[in-house]
């Protein structure tokens, strides 16, 4: 099953400057005015390798940073290897919450064998930057995100034991998200971790792209002669967290839809009104409260904003799922997003799977208010206010084989890119 192992992380050295200018969020998530701000604070920042757009060839400019940067000393590989813990403490909403993980190798596996399990689709443009990319460098500047399921406990007891003395680095971002970290190199627990992980199945929560992507270039590194089985290109750098760690926090994706021909919100509304139970809202300020209550209840619900009215949808059935989806599992087919996506946006409002797909009527924000904003502004028809996935719903759906729609989860906060890095090959 999973096979994990210990590395010598590349990571910042002190002549780089603080470790709080050195890392950033995922390159997915940031402007190109928030990228060149951390170059300007710091002409060391991680960005600059993990999103180069500088010179012809970006990546090949990247390739010469990240060689410059081992010849000044800027960075260094840790001189034995280990496994890194990494903590997130974060608030939402005045609750305040907090995740340890383990930062390490793991064995690159075909999804068909059942032991890296995904649960969203992927776009090719993504992931032939990130092949750009490993090709150029011959490095994963930052982890993917994956799940485990710890039913005894024994790797969390682990991990607190390994990490209750004061953290290597820490510091907090301007998220005011607290990251810290503690290198372990202890072979005697490195070894009971990886004797833990032997039995267990990884699930995919960030980093679909970049796991495919690994995935594909291992292959090609293989085909080209250029590496053999067991080298380090079969391995990927990942932080695996307990899927039961009451830390986690998953956000929703709001869904916004633009650019439609002769729309109708009543024409919608009535259509709606064969799968679920509608009811107006008082005003926007009602409609998380609303969400909430559907949440908590169990209940199948989302809100549609048409610039005037707020309208609450609840599922009255999964029958028309069932029907749809004859060959998809109970998980799948009672997920919010699998309920929005076929039953109003494709079967009532005409938006198929490929547009869909290609984002031509369909967009997504994580934050409620530019999804309202978009359509009081007029850039807009309409959008959808959702409420989040559950993580056993993911971990549910990824068991059964089968792929969420496009952007169905959102955990948060995003790992941050910078603490360490894995060489897994000379440039």
């Amino acid at each position: 099953m999973a096979e994990i192992k210990p590395f010598g992380a590349l990571r910042f050295t002190e002549k780089a400057g603080e470790i709080s200018e050195l890392c950033c969020p995922p390159y997915d998530i940031i402007s190109e005015g928030q990228r060149l701000d951390y170059i300007a604070k710091n002409e060391h920042n991680i960005i600059r390798l993990e999103l180069p757009r500088e010179g012809e060839n970006p990546y090949a400019t990247a390739a010469d940073v990240l060689k410059a940067w081992e010849s000044e000393g800027a960075i260094a590989c840790d001189d034995k290897d280990g496994v890194y813990i990494y903590e997130e403490k974060f608030s939402v909403e005045g609750v305040n919450y907090a995740f340890k993980g383990i930062i390490c190798r793991v064995k690159i596996e075909e999804f068909s064998k059942g032991v890296v399990l995904p649960h969203e689709e992927t776009l090719s443009k993504a992931k032939q930057d990130r092949f750009n990319l490993f090709g150029a460098t011959m490095c994963n500047f930052s982890q993917i995100y994956s799940l485990y399921k710890d039913e005894k406990g024994d790797t969390a007891a682990l991990i607190s034991a390994l990490s209750n003395s004061k953290a290597d680095q820490s510091f907090t971002d301007a998220d005011g998200v607290t990251h810290s970290l503690w290198a372990v190199y202890d072979a005697d627990a490195i070894s009971s971790l990886v004797a833990q992980f032997a039995p267990r199945k990884l699930y995919i929560a960030d980093g679909h792209h970049r796991y495919e992507t690994s995935l594909n270039f291992r292959n090609h590194l293989r085909e080209t002669g250029r590496a053999a089985i067991g080298d380090a290109c079969d391995y990927v750098m990942m932080m695996l967290v307990d899927l039961d760690d009451d830390g986690l926090v998953v956000f929703p994706t709001h869904r916004i839809i633009r650019d439609l021909n002769a729309f109708s919100a009543a024409e919608v509304i009535e259509k709606c009104g064969d799968y679920f139970d509608i009811e107006a809202l008082n005003s926007v300020d009602d409609i998380k409260p609303a969400l909430d209550k559907k949440y908590a209840d169990g209940k199948k619900a989302v809100v549609m904003f048409d610039g005037e009215n707020s309208t609450l949808m609840t599922l009255k059935s999964l029958k028309p799922l069932e029907d749809m989806y004859p060959n998809a599992s109970e998980s799948l087919r009672g997920l919010d997003v699998t309920v929005l996506h076929s039953l109003i946006l494709e079967r009532v409002m005409g938006i198929d799977k490929e547009n869909m797909a290609n984002q031509i009527n369909l967009t997504y924000t994580r934050d409620q208010q530019e999804a309202l904003d978009e359509v009081n502004n007029g850039k807009a028809n309409c959008c959808f206010i959702m409420n989040p996935t559950r993580v056993c719903e993911i971990s549910a759906v990824a068991l059964a084989g089968e792929k969420m729609p496009q952007k169905s989860t959102y955990f948060y906060p995003k790992l941050i890119t910078g603490l360490v890095m894995n060489k897994f090959g000379e440039i």
